[in-house]
């Protein structure tokens, strides 16, 4: 037998025993990566998702890295942990993994795995909508699957209660000088900055891409070390600026605006950020500029694109908020059998952008 035909007859790695093995399934949502964990991830003890993501951060951050970061991923690279929910109610549970850590909702990853569950046959499936409840930590999060002749022809998600905390507030940024931003709600909070408000040397374009980061960046830090309070009503867990968000002008016709989130530690949002939309919808409906049942239709700094909508009113600890939808399409890009070995300098992953 030849070399080539031996090549040919032998294409699976069998992995030593002590090499630890994880199965994951890979996504996009608009552009957006996420990597589903499946097998080979260690049980997550706890009562509710926060609990499970407290233990996760404590005790196996390691494979975060390994998963997210470099080899196996890259700066930008996203996802999720499929977990118990926090009670019967719900199908399944999900915890959120970045570059950084783990964020409280991801509209992208919810977009997706909702469609997942419905490709994979997780969820009884029938024919129109598909109703599928997933408890995140920012609280449950209900997805609708439409399938027509057994395809998924849409996909969307109600988000939790989105709210602003404030409206035109200002901050002195290093070598930005004032700048002016909204912080809302949408599952995790945001620094809304319009660049009509603000004189930024900036726009959202692709080649804008490294000075998107470092404004972005500038921005968020300057809110976290100001005076600016934030303050989620329920959860201490879920009380922390996650990233920045630049509006701008649409660059297609038929598209209201445009949206780059910068969050984490500098990732660069490839979709118009699905929880960052909720917060725009808030921020919208608060301003009197949409209405219950009103759309809007925001695209991202690739020109992927989702529609947001109000879909009720509502009232969430001190604030006036409401539940927004969001609608948006995922697609699977290949599934992998990642591999640790033990004697890897560089197992659990390193960082270089």
């Amino acid at each position: 037998m030849t070399t080539y035909q031996r090549i040919l007859a032998q294409q699976t790695f069998d992995a030593p025993a002590n090499y630890l093995s994880i199965h994951t399934i890979d996504m996009h949502t608009g552009g957006e990566p996420l990597r589903v964990i499946l097998g080979g991830f260690p049980d997550l003890p706890g009562d509710n998702i926060l609990a499970k993501r407290r233990y996760c951060q404590e005790h196996y951050d390691h494979l975060r890295t390994a998963l997210m970061h470099e080899p196996r991923g890259h700066a930008d690279m996203y996802g999720c942990l499929l977990v118990e929910p926090n009670d019967d109610e719900a199908d399944f549970g999900i915890l959120f993994l970045h570059n950084e850590g783990y964020s409280t909702m991801c509209g992208h990853a919810t977009i997706a795995i909702a469609k997942l569950a419905v490709l994979m046959n997780w969820v009884d499936v029938v024919e129109g909508e598909n109703v599928i409840k997933i408890d995140a930590p920012c609280g449950r999060l209900t997805a609708f699957v439409e399938v027509k002749a057994g395809e998924v022809v849409a996909v969307s998600f109600h988000c939790v209660p989105s709210f602003v905390v404030s409206l035109d507030a200002q901050v002195d940024v290093p070598g930005l000088g004032k700048v002016t931003y909204d912080l809302a709600y949408g599952g995790a909070f945001y620094a809304y900055v319009d660049l009509h408000k603000n004189q930024l040397d900036l726009d959202l374009s692709r080649e804008s891409y490294s000075k998107l980061i470092a404004q972005g960046m500038a921005i968020k830090h300057a809110v976290m070390d100001s005076a600016q309070t934030i303050d989620h009503p329920f959860e201490h867990d879920l009380s922390f600026l996650y990233g920045t968000i630049f509006i701008g002008e649409a660059t297609h016709e038929g598209v209201d605006s445009r949206n780059v989130c910068i969050f984490a530690e500098g990732e660069v949002d490839r979709c118009p950020t699905g929880s960052g939309v909720s917060g725009r919808m808030a921020i919208h409906h608060r301003r009197g500029e949409i209405a219950q049942g009103e759309s809007m239709t925001i695209e991202s700094i690739v020109d992927a694109r989702f529609v947001g909508s109000v879909e009720e009113e509502l009232t969430f600890g001190p604030y006036p908020a409401v539940i927004p939808k969001v609608v948006g399409n995922a697609y699977v890009t290949g599934q992998h059998t990642f591999l640790i070995d033990p004697q890897d300098p560089f197992r659990h992953g390193f960082f270089l952008r």
